[in-house]
């Protein structure tokens, strides 16, 4: 798997410092509430059972897995809904944790789906944002890093459901994926 990496663009230690200073801020920001962090399957599993670790306060998770890529390296810009929330989140504060937004597309698609269950506030704290590639207006609340329009995997991020393993984010060989 290592051989398939053009190089590391996050060490393990840059994504545990980021990490850190997402939870402060998150800690800060939330004080007296317990907010529910709302995780997109799959590539966000990883960041979010790191991140609730950073975070001192009480938390609520839950989980929702959409589709939109398939195989390919770019969304479809077609979301279905694979599993839905199972937390009733009226008047709850919402974090959606994501692991990358790339077009935004499917963001958009989980914000407005949200907002239907009229929680009291909805935030966006995603590790990676690709906003070169976005497609629409996105507001992220916490982000680790902004990257170009490389293809990374690891630490979550997958290639046809390889590399999510990797304690690391990078630049997947471009002979892999064409």
């Amino acid at each position: 798997m290592h051989s398939d990496i053009e190089y590391v663009l996050f060490s393990k230690e840059d994504i545990d410092n980021c990490l850190k200073q997402l939870g402060s801020r998150i800690t800060k920001d939330y004080q007296g509430k317990k907010p529910v962090f709302i995780c997109i399957l799959r590539g966000g599993a990883i960041f979010l059972s790191d991140l609730i670790r950073t975070v001192d306060l009480p938390v609520e998770i839950d989980f929702f897995s959409l589709s939109s890529y398939g195989k390919s390296t770019k969304s479809s810009g077609i979301v279905k809904i694979r599993k839905d929330i199972d937390t009733d989140i009226f008047n709850k504060h919402v974090v959606i944790v994501e692991d990358i937004i790339d077009s935004g597309l499917t963001l958009e698609y989980i914000i407005d789906y949200l907002h239907k269950h009229q929680p009291a506030s909805v935030k966006i704290c995603t590790l990676l944002d690709k906003p070169d590639a976005h497609k629409t207006e996105v507001k992220i609340d916490y982000l680790g890093f902004e990257i170009g329009n490389s293809f990374v995997v690891g630490y979550g991020l997958d290639y046809a459901e390889k590399y999510r393993n990797l304690p690391y984010i990078g630049v997947l060989k471009k002979e892999i994926y064409t």
